[in-house]
């Protein structure tokens, strides 16, 4: 709806940029796995640091560790120990979560004095996983092409990894992804090929993963596997013949997005190997490989440079990193040698092969742990023959170690675990929930000297020009002395009457055309899965996009001089209540009042992800009441809720009306935000 013209304010007297403004970037497809993910190193360590922290923030947020869940006690069994000539082989399982169970093969090494180093062995997506065995023809053309050269062990590139390192000296915990092996507990269709949503997903009473619940609480096969990874590191170093300065972790494929994504988030990795998977171009394929906020305005290069400057070795091949040694290395190295340890990051191009885990690919990884755990083996370091085991022998559960319960009550039964576990922490905390909701928006308050803004048929165009983000606003003004400034989003039947009534009684009114604004849904990328992770894992969703033109918006309003120092009132309406709930939590120290038609809205209970109020986490950090316990101590209207939200800080001057009436409205913003103003 367009007001009419003689409320608008004459904006020529305001400080615009003459030239035009350019397309705002969001008006593109949305970004999708396959995109490019370029990395900018930084200028200087002082100023990584700083990155480092918003980025390896964004990581915890995003896979549902932050708050960290609590590491509640392994319950570790270590069984069945199979004794080689010069290493051991044995069955472990342990608890991640209380009752959901990390499973793998320990392979420790004979005959050589302790502490040992120890390496996790993340797997990936090969066939079988752990148990993988390759049949006779498969084996016979790896070697005829010179990716394997055990004519027995050969079958098994884990089985060759395992004796091999500790053989080398090494403690090896090669450890089953979720779905493959002894990992049962949530299948792998559910993990790895989950596709479509499905009714009951979503239950309140016990939701599942994929669901939009699950995901307004961050609640991921990608999170759940990183746990697993960051618990197998608490075994590994408890074990008394493991030194804890000397831990490795290495995987190809998926494995390798396991092992960057562990060691960035977790010190206690001295020294990684992620093979095959590092790149500017496909960032992961697999469900369990995307959560949703994941790799907004980041990519596998930079979270891969969190790393540093502890040693990371990587090889390429025929694939998606095959352009890492041009796009992407040279920027590693480049990192690395800021930090002072230039020769700490190594590539191997092996574009001879496609893509792999292979034995020249293994050999790599050897010399990489020898060099940097300080073995002393002389190299090169091959691999030989050892006595192949079975998946009968390797599996971990029997008649005395019974396999635990799987299926939908069991997901539902970690989730639910999961999530009570993160609302206690929640609620303890007003920090946690701040640097949550700090990771969802994904950016700061921009800085009055990064917007410009030039004149524009509906009054203002103000361009963010450091993101090329833009937007509209129309401004109202008093003819008289303007005594505050009320900034209006969403629209609805009666807003001309309330703009005129507001103006009259010296309000002056700011109205932004947030994106998209006659949009109900988000825009899916190509892919055909029913994952929210492969949209939001790579995109601002809607509502956070219509903050960020908020946020522009009012920082823009706040730097005016007909404007700067006047009190400053946030009016929300409709479908934009959620928008102004998170800016006033986003900006407390701009906002002196805001009135929200929140009318009982959730977002927990949003039925579809591609809801345009959806956002992922949102439910996590305490929902719309734990959001509005965020904001300023300074006057809030709640309407359309029948009683005031639970909890809400007792110095907060709220007031609660089952009332959504416009002339409620404004008689609030008149005599409680800015002090009885009449007209």
């Amino acid at each position: 709806m367009r007001l009419p013209f003689p409320l608008v304010l004459a904006v020529l007297s305001l400080a615009f940029a003459p030239a035009a403004l350019p397309a705002d970037p969001r008006h593109a497809d949305p970004k999708d796995l396959d995109g490019y993910f370029p990395f900018t190193p930084a200028t200087s360590p002082e100023a990584w640091t700083e990155r480092a922290e918003d980025v390896r923030m964004q990581l915890r947020v995003a896979l549902g560790l932050w708050p960290e869940p609590t590491r509640s006690p392994l319950n570790a069994v270590v069984h069945g120990k199979i004794d080689q000539e010069d290493y051991t082989v044995e069955k472990v399982f342990f608890e991640s979560m209380p009752g959901f169970y990390v499973t793998g093969s320990l392979f420790r090494p004979k005959g050589k004095p302790g502490p040992h180093p120890a390496v996790l062995c993340a797997h990936g997506h090969w066939p079988e996983g752990r148990f993988g065995l390759l049949g006779d023809a498969e084996l016979k053309k790896e070697m005829e092409t010179g990716q394997e050269f055990l004519g027995i062990g050969g079958r098994s590139r884990f089985q060759a990894l395992g004796v091999t390192l500790a053989r080398m000296g090494c403690v090896a915990l090669v450890y089953d992804m979720i779905g493959y092996a002894d990992s049962q507990q949530i299948s792998f269709e559910i993990a790895h090929k989950f596709a479509k949503q499905e009714p009951g997903l979503n239950d309140p009473a016990g939701w599942r993963l994929y669901s939009p619940r699950a995901e307004s609480h961050l609640q991921s096969v990608m999170g759940l596997q990183t746990w697993n990874s960051i618990r197998a590191l608490d075994f590994v170093t408890s074990l008394p013949d493991v030194d804890p300065k000397r831990i490795g972790m290495t995987g190809g494929s998926g494995g390798g997005t396991q092992t960057f994504i562990a060691g960035a988030l977790d010190p206690r990795v001295t020294v990684a190997f992620p093979a095959v998977m590092v790149s500017t171009a496909m960032q992961g394929g697999c469900t369990c490989e995307n959560a949703c906020l994941l790799r907004i305005d980041t990519g596998n290069v930079e979270i891969a440079a969190l790393f540093a400057p502890r040693p990371l070795g990587m090889t390429s091949a025929k694939d998606w990193t095959e352009e890492l040694s041009t796009k992407g290395f040279p920027e590693l190295r480049q990192h690395w040698a800021m930090l002072g340890r230039p020769d700490d990051v190594q590539l191997w191009p092996m574009l001879q092969f496609p893509h792999n885990y292979n034995a020249p690919t293994r050999e790599r990884i050897y010399t990489w742990f020898n060099t940097h755990f300080g073995l002393g083996i002389t190299e090169p370091i091959k691999e030989r023959e050892y006595p192949l085991l079975t998946p009968a022998q390797l599996t971990v559960w029997d008649a005395a170690h019974p396999t635990p319960p799987a299926g939908p009550d069991a997901e539902r039964k970690v989730l639910a675990w999961w999530r009570r576990d993160a609302e206690e922490k929640v609620r303890a905390s007003r920090q946690v929930a701040e640097q949550g909701w700090r990771a969802i928006i994904g950016r700061d308050l921009p800085a009055t000297d990064a917007l410009r803004a030039a004149p524009n048929e509906d009054g203002v165009k103000i361009e963010n020009t450091k993101t090329g983000e833009a937007v509209s606003v129309r401004l109202y003004r008093p003819k008289g002395m303007t005594k505050a400034v009320a900034l209006w989003l969403g629209t609805d039947d009666s807003r001309e009457q309330t703009v005129r009534d507001l103006v009259a009684a010296g309000i002056a009114v700011a109205v932004p055309d947030l994106r998209a604004s006659e949009v109900k849904q988000n825009r899916r990328v190509k892919n055909p899965r029913e994952s929210a992770a492969y949209t939001y894992g790579y995109n601002h969703p809607l509502l956070i996009q219509r903050v960020h033109d908020a946020a522009m918006a009012l920082v823009w309003l706040d730097s005016q001089e007909p404007f700067s120092g006047l009190p400053m009132l946030l009016v929300a309406r409709g479908s934009s209540s959620p928008v102004g709930a998170i800016l006033r939590a986003h900006a407390p120290r701009l906002i002196d009042g805001a009135a929200l038609e929140t009318s009982g809205f959730r977002f927990s209970e949003l039925p579809d992800y591609l809801h345009e109020n959806f956002v992922p986490g949102a439910a996590r950090y305490g929902d719309l009441p734990g959001l509005l316990t965020l904001g300023p101590n300074t006057p809030l209207l709640l309407q359309g809720e029948a009683a005031p939200p639970q909890p809400l800080p007792a110095e907060l001057p709220v007031k609660v009306s089952a009332s959504v009436a416009t002339g409620e409205l404004v008689n609030w913003l008149k005599e409680t935000a800015v002090g009885k103003i009449t007209p």
